[in-house]
Formats: structure tokens, sequence, C-alpha cells
């Protein structure tokens, strides 16, 4: 496959990557941008996340971490039911004591099915796993506390080219994952006094 100029780009890709471009996510939530995977789909793009205790501060926790790929497929693919196919992946580190939850894989994807939901989105052919590593040390690294590392991967193909209510909904979820509460419509959390 040769790599695609820009007058090779479909408009129905551009004008959904513009839809990417007119979102507002959490201050907590720092967006860049990446190449996306180049084999999946003939044309992709990816953006990763952190979401931090405090908007770019060295200092700052990474509360959890991500990646969302947009898959374009101007001739479909069966599997996704569609053409624009959204892949995401969010990884956290939740407290010991809530990693051994049985339930905790169930809850994790009721947080990917409500940040859809709270968006008014209804994803097509949805998928994913919830995976968590429990890790506890030893000899010289004991001292170190138990941790549960939790990563969600999830996809589904969208209805139509506007794309921001899905990046909207993966903010949501990661920070979720990250633990910040929810805010309500409007309102802006406050930072850090100086």
């Amino acid at each position: 496959m040769t790599p695609a100029g820009p007058e090779d780009v479909p408009a129905e890709f551009v004008r959904a990557l513009r839809s990417l471009r007119n979102v507002t996510v959490r201050p907590e939530v720092v967006l860049d941008e990446v190449p996306g995977p180049a084999r999946i789909a003939p044309f992709s793009a990816a953006l990763t996340a952190e979401v931090r205790s405090a908007r770019r501060s060295v200092a700052a926790a990474e509360l959890a971490s991500g990646r969302f790929v947009v898959l374009y497929d101007p001739e479909g693919q069966e599997a996704w039911e569609g053409t624009f196919r959204l892949v995401t992946l969010v990884r956290s580190t939740l407290e010991a004591e809530v990693g051994t939850d049985p339930l905790l894989a169930e809850v994790a994807w009721t947080w990917f099915t409500d940040a859809l939901e709270s968006a008014g989105l209804e994803p097509h052919a949805a998928g994913g796993t919830v995976t968590r590593v429990l890790s506890q040390s030893f000899g010289a690294l004991e001292r170190r506390s138990e941790q549960t590392e939790l990563e969600i991967r999830a996809s589904w193909t969208s209805a139509g080219e506007d794309l921001g209510p899905h990046l909207r909904a993966w903010a949501t979820l990661l920070c979720t994952a990250a633990g910040l509460p929810p805010l309500p419509e409007g309102v802006v959390p406050l930072g850090p006094r100086r």
C-alpha cells in the first residue's frame, strides 16, 4: 500500500477529523496527536491522552492514560458494520482492595457503556476486553504496596462522520477510570490555588 497524499484523503475522513478538533475535554486530560496505525485501514488517525492530577505539571501524578484511534475504510469492513471504526485503550492504576473485587471487570465495562450513553451514542458492533493485573512485590521491592492495573480495550462503529461525541465519551471513560468525579454539564473544575 502506498501512502496517501493530502489530495488522496477522502472528504468524509477529513470532516470526521475536523469534528474532533472542536471537542473540549476536562483540564486534567492532556491530548496529543500521534500517527495512526498503518495496516488496519486505508486511513487512520490517533490521539493519546494522560489524565493528570494537575494539567501540564511535571510533578502531577498520572491517574490514567490511553489511546483513541479513528479507522476509516471507504469500502467498509464487514466486521465493522460501517466505514468508521473507533478503537480505544484506557489504562489506570487502582487501589489494591478495588482490584480484588470480583465484579471489577463488569463494573469497568459499564464505565464504557455509560460513557457512550451519556454522550447520546448508540454504537454498532461494540466489543472489548477488561484486563486487570494484580502486582505484589518481593525481595528488594517488597516495600512497594500492592497495585492493580486496569486496562479497558474497546472498539465500536460510528454511524456517521461526527466523531466529537465519541471523543467526549472516551475522555469521560478516561476520567472515570482515573477516579475523577463526574462534572455536570456546563461546570468547569477549579484549578489548584496558587
